[in-house]
């Protein structure tokens, strides 16, 4: 080491002693500047980059680390019943993880209480390499086929022109698009806001499947419930955070860690028999729908505990790449649209983003596993995936010279049969108004007041047409739901009872009945007839103080918060 440097002297990346990090190299002490210049060259020239793409959804999120434990059982049934999967089948096996929390539309710098579905993003670093879980803390979506991502998000996303949120815009997109009601009638009311990322759900959102060790296999939904309780703001609540903190949530959540009271949620699976279910007036592969739990009743998995933040945010939480595609052994993808479609776009997402070589970086490499590919170059490249003993001139297979080969195990598996026109199609059930009627009912009172109020507020912003369509699919919904939006726009179920259905849309017989007397459906407030709901469990009403003072309440016991 050179006279006069520690352990704690500056260099640059070349690892060169920087002796003067004040000045540049000039001629004279007010210059010119000289274009030798190496050390400012390389500070400046990497200050100038030091900033990735920031995602285009989910672009402010925050990171921290903890571990799954399982069960070892799916309800009261062996994990082995349903899927070989190894983190699920011994009670007490922990896995490490890594989670990722987000707001969906903001960019980087935008507030954490916006309204606004929250992305729930687990990767699991399993020993059989790792397994990313990419969901929402709203068991619901706006669309259920991919092609309309782009869509949605955009209505979503700043004016190109003005580059502010338009309230026109998303309702103009969303009363052309009858499936989202449901994931609306979830978003516009206090669940739209969380609290903080300790008090809100996890859900998978797609339909998976499992597959056990014959190769047979379960249609499956994946649940998070927190065992600190949900817990909301209402706008005007979160209107006061804002003012005072824009990043409310991580502070909460990190706080938390570091204090020692680490979160924890529950994991749950909903279980389904791998097929179409034509007794069903949904589909299971919907992603606007939920699975009643009392047809499909939730199955203990596990429990997530949350110990440990991130040592540097740029590495861990702006690098950290999530995507649906990323299964293990035991687990599979079912012919759920918008799965189909994440599975391509969220990586190729990561390597334009991040780059090519984005699973070389420590927090997304697959640490429990050996990883061995013939892959190699590109930007960033750290290093090749070689084997033990791998012939490092054979980066291809096959090969008799000590290169890679292909596992030679193979795992039993009974893949469906599909037989169909190629074609462009919706699904046939699509039902899309009985399930928000079921939220709606099942919201607690003050869920349903701040649901009408905001709803009523965007929607002045709107033109009378966008107004007239929302409305008249809010009185298909429910009675009151028209009804109590309406009057705050000055609606009238007589005024929008000669609309006809949206080209294409496809009404139930039951939507029929409610079209032809609009409004007069003697619909009530009764949760119990729509059994145990998803989502429709209880919710804190928290104030600004709770949120900026950190007094939210803490976790309760797992039979309180399986509730």
């Amino acid at each position: 080491m050179p006279t006069g440097t520690s352990d704690q002297t500056l260099t640059n990346r070349q690892g060169h002693p920087v002796v003067n990090n004040q000045s540049m190299r000039t001629v004279g002490a007010r210059g010119p500047a000289t274009l030798e210049n190496y050390q400012f060259l390389e500070k400046i020239t990497h200050f100038d980059r030091e900033r990735i793409p920031e995602r285009v959804v989910h672009a402010r999120g925050f990171v921290c680390y903890g571990e799954f434990e399982a069960t070892g059982k799916i309800g009261e049934e062996p994990a082995s019943t349903y899927t070989r999967a190894k983190l699920f089948q011994q009670a007490g096996k922990k896995t490490p993880l890594a989670i990722r929390f987000s707001t969906v539309i903001g960019g980087r710098d935008s507030s954490e209480v916006a309204r606004d579905p929250r992305g729930f993003a687990v990767k699991f670093y399993t020993e059989d390499g790792n397994w990313d879980l990419v969901g929402n803390n709203l068991a619901v979506f706006f669309i259920r086929d991919a092609i309309k991502f782009p869509d949605v998000i955009h209505s979503l996303k700043p004016d190109p022109v003005t580059f502010r949120q338009e309230p026109n815009r998303i309702f103009d997109f969303m009363s052309q698009t009858p499936e989202s009601m449901h994931m609306l009638t979830h978003l516009f009311s206090p669940r739209g806001i969380p609290a903080s990322y300790r008090h809100m759900e996890g859900f998978g959102v797609n339909t998976y499947k499992m597959v056990n060790d014959k190769g047979e296999t379960v249609l499956v939904k994946y649940h998070f419930h927190p065992r600190a309780g949900l817990a909301s703001l209402t706008a005007e609540e979160a209107a006061k955070v804002q003012g005072q903190d824009f990043g409310s949530a991580s502070k909460d959540l990190f706080t938390a860690i570091e204090h020692g009271d680490y979160p924890q949620w529950d994991m749950f699976v909903q279980i389904m028999e791998d097929h179409d279910h034509p007794e069903l007036d949904w589909d299971p592969l919907d992603d606007t729908k939920i699975w009643p739990e009392h047809q499909f009743p939730l199955r203990h998995i596990g429990t997530m505990t949350l110990n440990r933040n991130v040592e540097d945010f740029f590495n861990e939480n702006e690098q950290i790449a999530m995507g649906t595609g990323v299964l293990v052994d035991g687990l599979d993808f079912s012919d759920d649209k918008m799965l189909v479609g994440r599975t391509f776009s969220y990586s190729d997402t990561q390597r334009y983003r991040v780059g090519t070589n984005y699973l070389q970086l420590p927090v997304n490499q697959a640490k429990n596993a050996q990883v061995a590919t013939n892959l190699s170059g590109g930007q960033m490249s750290f290093q090749r995936d070689l084997a033990p003993g791998q012939n490092p001139h054979v980066n291809y297979e096959p090969s008799i010279h000590d290169g890679l080969s292909e596992n030679p195990r193979e795992e039993p598996n009974r893949p469906p049969e599909i037989r169909g026109p190629l074609t462009r199609a919706v699904l046939e059930r699509r039902n899309d108004y009985a399930q928000a009627r079921g939220r709606f009912c099942t919201m607690m009172d003050w869920e349903r007041d701040d649901l009408i109020t905001n709803m009523g507020d965007l929607l002045s912003q709107c033109q009378r047409d966008v107004q007239e369509r929302m409305v008249w699919h809010f009185f298909l919904v429910h009675d009151d739901y028209g009804r109590r939006v309406g009057e705050k726009l000055g609606i009238s179920a007589e005024d929008v009872k000669g609309l006809g259905p949206l080209p294409k849309q496809v009404l139930t017989d039951d939507d029929q009945k409610r079209l032809q007397q609009l409004g007069r459906n003697g619909d009530v407030i009764d949760p119990s007839i729509w059994g145990q709901w998803t989502s429709s469990v209880k919710n804190h009403k928290a104030t600004a103080e709770e949120v900026l003072m950190g007094k939210l309440p803490s976790a309760r016991p797992i039979d309180q918060a399986a509730e």
